[in-house]
């Protein structure tokens, strides 16, 4: 009774384990409690001999798992277990992916940046963006060229202006040693950019006034 029982077609499965060699589960006949708690929707819930929570696991064809090893008794639920162990792998590879590091891009400029050099570095992150990659764009501020840092600010929120339909600035400049920075993320696929909150609403068309009705005298 050391091992688990498989169901017919099932290989064995001595138990799932961590990163750490550790079972994350305990289940079927390595429970070791003398009676469980039983919930779960296919099973009437109520505290159950380990005996018979094993024999009703074992006529559903499914596995009896330990989910609350530290009440009293124990809480099982009754479940497929490889079916639950394929969805916790799936959700934690979908997890992943979303968590998968985000590449960011950079572009540099001057406090004195001409209309070419801007136009071209322009195309440059509107690609950036296209391809979800963030743009940490830069103002660099060179020996005396520090005086300029005004000019730099107001370069780098026409850069996020002109980048608007393709991404959104999450901060501000901001002037950190010599450069003065923002960062622009990629619009969602579908997203629209969100009207600021104080620009004016459509005024609606006033209707002429209606002309008040006469009043025949008797």
């Amino acid at each position: 009774m050391g091992a688990n029982r498989p169901r017919p077609g099932q290989r064995p499965n001595p138990g799932d384990r961590n990163s750490n060699g550790k079972e994350q589960h305990v289940i079927n006949e390595r429970i070791r409690a003398r009676e469980v708690r039983l919930v779960g929707d296919n099973v009437e819930p109520g505290i159950y001999p380990i005996e018979k929570a094993r024999r009703i696991a074992e006529d559903l064809e499914l596995d009896l798992v330990e989910i609350t090893a530290q009440a009293d008794p124990p809480v099982c639920r009754i479940i497929d277990y490889q079916k639950f162990l394929y969805q916790q792998k799936k959700r934690q590879k979908e997890q992943k992916q979303k968590a998968a590091k985000v590449v960011v891009k950079e572009i540099r400029f001057g406090p004195q940046t001409d209309d070419h050099d801007y136009n071209f570095k322009l195309k440059h992150a509107i690609g950036f963006l296209k391809e979800g990659s963030k743009v940490k764009a830069y103002v660099f501020f060179r020996g005396r060229s520090i005086l300029f840092k005004e000019q730099g600010e107001v370069l780098l929120l026409r850069f996020a202006n002109d980048l608007e339909e393709y991404g959104r600035l999450e901060s501000m400049p901001v002037l950190e040693g010599k450069r003065m920075t923002i960062m622009m993320a990629p619009l969602k696929p579908g997203a629209k950019k969100a009207a600021p909150k104080d620009a004016p609403k459509d005024a609606p068309k006033e209707k002429a006034p209606k002309p008040e009705k006469s009043e025949n005298a008797d």
